[in-house]
């Protein structure tokens, strides 16, 4: 019963499981100081979004447990509902949209959207993560 009524009041409100259970979204970054990151020999991954947008938060939760487990990896969140000129610089035209720099800091990806978790490990591994 007590499942029954959570499942219901997680459907009511629009929450997924892991925002029921409190787990934090990856932090949002300055987009100034995240450009500051691009062609320094690492690729780098920005998620571009909104903390009031529910597929932004689903893809914020996956990239905060991912940065957890590989410190290394250069992910940002880039809040675009804050910093709209940097929607405007960097062409978002929908959230969540998720862009894939290289090492040399060239666009390599772009995608708009939830990534599914084999999608996502995949273009980590793909571009060098």
């Amino acid at each position: 019963m007590i499942l029954a009524l959570l499942l219901t009041l997680s459907l009511t409100l629009g929450l997924d499981a892991g925002e029921m259970h409190g787990r934090p979204m990856l932090a949002q970054t300055p987009y100034a100081q995240a450009k500051t990151l691009l062609g320094k020999g690492k690729p780098v991954f920005f998620e571009v979004g909104s903390d009031t947008c529910r597929s932004c938060r689903k893809m914020g939760k996956k990239l905060y447990t991912l940065t957890e487990a590989h410190p290394d990896y250069v992910i940002k969140f880039i809040n675009v509902k804050e910093e709209r000129e940097a929607a405007i610089e960097m062409k978002i035209m929908m959230i969540p949209t998720q862009i894939i720099f290289d090492a040399s800091g060239k666009e390599v990806y772009r995608h708009v959207g939830v990534l599914e978790d084999d999608e996502l490990n995949g273009l980590l591994e793909k571009y060098g993560f």
